[in-house]
Parts: structure tokens; C-alpha cells; sequence
């Protein structure tokens, strides 16, 4: 007698429910983390150029410029930390999301990005 194989209908469901689930939250994560991915090209591009070399004035305008292009709601200009450490400029740009998820359930993601090596 042959061996009945194949996937039980509970087991399905539950398989079907799991992915799901981490589909919904992927869903919901993601724009948080193209935020914090966009932020760190914009630091890479401008310390590339010098831009992160002149004025604070200087350097909070061309993150502007760059965020106009990468629009980046989580970080302006003005929320930059921009300081001198052992002679360089350090520009540090540091922020929390808050991404609800569910009912009263939220994930608080805290993103940092520096120039500092």
C-alpha cells in the first residue's frame, strides 16, 4: 500500500497566513529603511564632491539640494549635526520613525548616518 504524501490543509493555512504576515510587514518596514538607505547615498555623494567641507550653511544647502531629488521626509537640512572632530567635518544626521502596524502595536526604528569614519 502507497504512502499518502502532500500538504495537509491546515498545514496550508498556516503557511499561507506566515508568509503573509511577513509580507504585510515588509510592506509596512520598507519605506522606513529607503529613507535611511537614501540618506546615506546623500552623504556618500556629497563628502565625494566636498560638499561636506565648507560652511554649515553651505553643507545643509546641498543636502537640500540632493533631498529635493531623493525626497526624504524624515531628514531636512536643519536636522543635521553638523561638527569638527580631529580636523574633518562630521555631518551626522540621527532620527526615529514610528511605523504603525497593527491595532495599537508600532515599530519605533531609530536610523543614524555619519560621515564620520
Amino acid at each position: 500500500m502507497l504512502k499518502q504524501r502532500g500538504v495537509s490543509l491546515m498545514g496550508a493555512i498556516f503557511w499561507m497566513a506566515l508568509i503573509g504576515f511577513t509580507g504585510v510587514m515588509a510592506a509596512k518596514l520598507l519605506p522606513a529603511y529607503i529613507d535611511y538607505f537614501a540618506v546615506r547615498k546623500m552623504f556618500a555623494a556629497m563628502e565625494q564632491n566636498g560638499e561636506t567641507k565648507g560652511t554649515v550653511g553651505h553643507i545643509r544647502d546641498a543636502y537640500d539640494r540632493r533631498n529635493a531629488i531623493e525626497d526624504v521626509k524624515a531628514v531636512t537640512g536643519r536636522d543635521l549635526d553638523i561638527s569638527k572632530a580631529g580636523g574633518e567635518t562630521v555631518v551626522t544626521a540621527a532620527w526615529s520613525q514610528k511605523v504603525p502596524l497593527f491595532s495599537n502595536l508600532s515599530a519605533c526604528m531609530d536610523f543614524v548616518v555619519t560621515t564620520e569614519k
